[in-house]
């Protein structure tokens, strides 16, 4: 599958604690690609080894142009319980310009597809959340067609993950599960986001094994924001302020 990939909005450097280069290396790693936006968004507090939340309060300090891209600076959440809450509180939240909310087994435990499924949604409703990171894992099964129709009422992009996609990866039947969930957001005209949730500056960029399953999945490239990224300025908090 060929299209335009300008985006990837879920990676992570060294300040996350399990990832192993700088903020440097990996805007360097995004332009090489040719990325017209690129983020940056760090594990959350709750997550062990990362950041405190003094770290977000910060990112303020960072300028948003480098090598002729738009580098947004922000969390991936940790969805805590089933009501939906977060670890950061709004006032920080405010200030990011682009969240991912996702499901992490440190963080939270997770129970039925019906429970998994109200966790999401009620994330979804959170002026502030803009991204559903990974929701693929076969750990936390879902109700995808309410997933689907949740983030487009509550004008949230769900993400396809290329890391969960690898042989390495230890999520569940991802591949199964994103095809299923492509079916929902082709039906419901629901637009998603190819992210690499990069560890290493190699990875920046990198959505092969997405496009792969977009490939299959004969999904529609209009509904891609890294193919559009005009898409992206209906979601991202830092278009929206």
């Amino acid at each position: 599958m060929k299209m335009k990939d300008n985006l990837d909005l879920h990676t992570h450097t060294i300040a996350s604690g399990h990832a192993y280069n700088t903020i440097n290396e990996m805007i360097e790693a995004a332009s090489r690609r040719g990325l017209s936006v690129y983020g940056i968004t760090e594990h959350a507090p709750a997550m062990a080894g990362s950041c405190t939340l003094m770290y977000f309060m910060n990112l303020k300090a960072l300028p948003r142009e480098r090598s002729g891209m738009t580098v947004l600076y922000g969390a991936e959440l940790n969805i805590l319980d089933f009501d939906g809450h977060v670890d950061m509180p709004d006032r920080t939240l405010a200030e990011m310009d682009i969240t991912v909310a996702s499901m992490h087994t440190p963080c939270f435990k997770g129970g039925t597809a019906a429970e998994n499924t109200r966790a999401y949604l009620n994330v979804m409703k959170h002026p502030y959340i803009n991204v559903i990171g990974h929701p693929d894992d076969g750990r936390y099964p879902v109700d995808y067609k309410a997933l689907v129709e949740g983030a487009r009422e509550y004008n949230v992009l769900l993400e396809v993950n290329n890391s969960s996609l690898s042989p390495n990866s230890f999520r569940d039947h991802a591949r199964e599960n994103y095809l299923k969930m492509l079916e929902y957001c082709k039906e419901f005209e629901t637009p998603v986001v190819m992210d690499s949730d990069a560890h290493v500056d190699l990875d920046v960029g990198n959505h092969t094994l997405v496009l792969e399953v977009l490939k299959e999945a004969d999904f529609p490239e209009d509904l891609v924001a890294n193919a559009h990224p005009e898409i992206l300025k209906k979601y991202a908090n830092y278009y929206k302020r």
